[in-house]
């Protein structure tokens, strides 16, 4: 098979990948105002974090989710609302019954709910029903990755009224605004049942937003901003804030970049949109002033896109006196140079994670698609380190096609790149990714997608006549373990930059190795038993 034939296929001949063409894409440059005089009725609104503790134990799979969207979302509808209040029955850990007498006592007309991904999908159910057991009148709404990625399957949910379809600040407005009967339902950007029939009407994904200036602060007041922010995480990590209490902020949209297992164009578009430097050290200064916050993380995929506009934003953050520490969860090495990285650091960084997915070049050229020097990201790494940087990497292994001897040489480069801490993931093909069509177009697929949960860490998805989903499964877990802990300095380096003493890292290790055992029994049939963290054959 021609892999570079497949590639083209999946790119425009304006290089747009294949589903964000697929969108339809177009810039929204005069967002629909809502005449406060034309409302007939203000709505109350009520904005619900479903509890994923319902659907899933796996302290691996939880996450410290905040509900920035919901705040940023209830800042744009606030004044043609009569009432808006946002319930978090995650962070609260609130039953279904909890959660049920407290929207009964609220009494909502709309009740929007997020869902972040397909592993949670099953809560998005119980919100909707436990409304609907309400009141029949009460309007569900559904956004986040799940819903838009898989709109049709969302509405399989006969409790759901709406889904939207991409950002959600303009839509949700325009969908409020019809129901307050100032304006008419938006154009683009829901899905929703035909009046009397059961059949779906999609409008498309919604306009991407171009002055991201333009939305206003989210409305953290709705919601207990510091109890979010201001101790340390469950979820043991070196991605975890330096100083307490932080804040989170994302400073740009879209990706014009063409890795292929990413559905980021396919959901926030590849049309790169920035705010300014000034807008983005303006949220800083207010939250330092509001909120007291002492670090920061940077949570976008693209922050060092622009690197003029990244170079000026360090700048102003040192010239305007906003200096702190903080992080970055993903951080392009091939924008990275020398200059980029002293910006960094006097402006407040102490980590960083980069991510070089392969180690081989047919891999990183012709499947991840991905533009990475390895010489270039080894000496960014060097100097990023030597100026007091801790740096972690992401490395994939698994892609369709790849070979058993292409794998080995990501695992040796991991080594050789000589970062502080190497994430090692398997590669799970996602619908709407060129990758999962390159996994199809191979008959790479184990398994649809949809029925995978986080499984990035024991794999299970993709196949390969070079290797089996064991193989990975063990090779993950054990070079993750040999690379990261065999140096004994390094081992303590990792602990500390966790907030953990080794002991306690031990323990995550033991853990780690004894998950990968478990998801190969798991795979096997009824014959296979476990023994304490061995499996048996009968």
């Amino acid at each position: 098979m021609d892999i570079n034939k497949v590639h083209k296929e999946l790119i425009d001949s304006q290089g747009r990948r294949k589903y964000f063409s697929l969108l339809d894409p177009v810039l929204l440059k005069n967002p629909v105002k809502i005449n406060a005089n034309s409302i007939k009725k203000k709505q109350k609104i009520l904005f619900v974090m479903p509890n994923f503790h319902w659907i899933d134990e796996d302290v691996n799979a939880l996450w410290d989710l905040i509900p920035w969207n919901l705040c940023q979302i209830a800042a744009v509808i606030y004044d043609i609302c009569s009432e808006v209040k946002i319930i978090d029955a995650y962070k609260d850990n609130l039953s279904r019954e909890e959660l049920g007498k407290q929207i009964q006592n609220y009494k909502p007309d709309i009740v929007g709910l997020t869902v972040l991904m397909d592993q949670y999908a099953e809560a998005a159910p119980i919100v909707t029903k436990i409304v609907k057991d309400i009141s029949k009148d009460i309007i569900t709404v559904l956004g986040g990755v799940y819903a838009m990625a898989n709109p049709k399957r969302a509405m399989r949910d006969k409790n759901l009224d709406y889904v939207i379809i991409g950002e959600g600040e303009y839509v949700f407005n325009e969908l409020v605004g019809f129901y307050s009967g100032a304006c008419d339902l938006p154009k683009r950007g829901i899905c929703f049942r035909k009046n009397g029939t059961g059949e779906l009407e999609n409008r498309g994904h919604a306009e991407f937003i171009k002055d991201l200036d333009a939305l206003p602060k989210p409305a953290y007041h709705l919601i207990d901003f510091l109890s979010y922010y201001d101790h340390r995480y469950d979820r043991k990590s070196v991605d975890r804030p330096i100083a307490y209490p932080y804040a989170r902020t994302i400073t740009s949209r879209g990706c014009p970049e063409k890795c292929s297992f990413c559905q980021v164009p396919a959901l926030m578009g590849s049309f790169f949109r920035a705010r300014s430097p000034d807008h983005i050290c303006d949220e800083i200064e207010w939250l330092r002033d509001t909120y007291g916050i002492k670090s920061l993380l940077f949570d976008d995929d693209n922050l060092l896109t622009n690197i003029k506009r990244a170079k000026e934003l360090f700048r102003k953050i040192i010239t305007r006196g906003l200096k702190m520490p903080w992080t970055l969860g993903t951080a392009a090495v091939f924008r990275m140079d020398t200059e980029m990285v002293d910006l960094m650091i006097d402006s407040g960084c102490e980590y960083i994670n980069i991510a070089i997915e392969a180690g081989s070049k047919r891999m990183t050229k012709d499947i991840v698609l991905k533009p990475v020097d390895f010489d270039h990201a080894k000496k960014m790494v060097a100097y990023a380190q030597k100026k007091g940087l801790f740096v972690s990497g992401n490395f994939i292994i698994g892609f369709p096609t790849e070979t058993w001897a292409e794998i080995r040489k990501t695992i040796n480069f991991a080594e050789e790149i000589n970062v502080d801490y190497v994430k090692l993931f398997i590669a799970i093909p996602l619908r709407n990714t060129e990758m999962y069509d390159l996994a199809e177009k191979t008959d790479s697929l184990i398994m649809d997608t949809y029925d995978a949960d986080t499984m990035w860490s024991v794999g299970g998805l993709i196949k390969s006549k070079h290797w089996t989903a064991d193989d990975l499964t063990i090779l993950r877990a054990y070079e993750w373990d040999r690379i990261n802990f065999s140096d004994p300095k390094k081992l303590k380096k990792i602990a500390d930059r966790m907030e953990i003493s080794v002991d306690e890292l031990n323990s995550i290790r033991r853990r780690t190795l004894k998950n990968a055992k478990k998801a190969i029994v798991s795979r096997q049939d009824t014959s296979v038993t476990k023994a304490a963290d061995i499996s048996l054959v009968k």
